[in-house]
């Protein structure tokens, strides 16, 4: 054991700079696909059949396949083909491309898009009817039942089941040591690894700042769920 490689200015450092990549990326797939997740939901919940059906294939497609899988599409594949390569420099959105930042959030924001909009879908579908009843006896149109009864309600009683979409999401924002140039904090451990052949020091010491980090997530969403959902919390006699 050689914890005092890992504690050294130079490794700190290293790690530092995998811990900010790993929570920008987080942070921002968890916005960009939330942004997404809010219209795919209530499509999910449309009376169109045909936009139902497509939504639907895209969520199915998203959680039917490995994470891993839709990283190197993106990366691999998408950005590598000559057509795409060809018009990255000067033609928008092509220039995002050859950003590797930008595949690793493309693929991680449209994955949790796809978990989150089939949780909001299935908590808008368990709105109790007579919120919706109380809100159209008020006067209220079916966009504003939508957005000011169905919509704040749902987001509500999502909030036990994101907690865990975050922290998994968090967990394979790993996966973007995958892809070169990305200096993650997985790929920062890696690194340590490989110029010092500590695995175990690496390694563990990423993995305790995973934890610790999923440690302070899971408080703010327990704090979240205290604040937002009280009045679901089960009443002592």
């Amino acid at each position: 054991m050689n914890w005092s490689v890992i504690f050294e200015p130079a490794q700190l450092q290293l790690y530092t700079e995998g811990v900010v990549t790993t929570l920008k990326l987080l942070l921002s797939s968890l916005a960009v696909g939330a942004v997404l997740a809010v219209p795919m939901a209530i499509a999910l919940n449309s009376r169109w059949r045909l936009l139902r059906w497509l939504v639907g294939s895209y969520t199915y497609v998203i959680r039917g396949t490995p994470l891993l899988i839709q990283v190197y599409l993106i990366y691999y594949g998408i950005a590598q083909l000559d057509w795409v390569q060809a018009r990255w420099d000067a033609i928008w959105p092509w220039t995002w491309f050859k950003d590797a930042f930008f595949c690793a959030l493309l693929a991680f924001a449209l994955n949790t898009a796809g978990y989150t909009a089939e949780m909001l879908a299935g908590a808008i579908r368990e709105t109790p009817y007579g919120e919706i009843e109380a809100a159209r006896a008020m006067g209220m149109s079916p966009r504003q039942v939508l957005w000011r009864i169905v919509m704040p309600s749902a987001m509500r009683r999502t909030l036990p089941a994101y907690s865990n979409e975050v922290v998994m999401m968090l967990h394979s924002t790993s996966l973007a040591s995958t892809v070169p140039a990305m200096l993650d904090l997985t790929a920062a451990a890696s690194r340590v690894y490989s110029d010092f052949y500590l695995p175990f020091e690496a390694y563990l010491f990423a993995a305790a700042i995973y934890l610790l980090i999923t440690f302070t997530l899971v408080g703010l969403f327990k704090w979240a769920e205290r604040h937002f959902l009280a009045h679901l919390a089960p009443r002592r006699a």
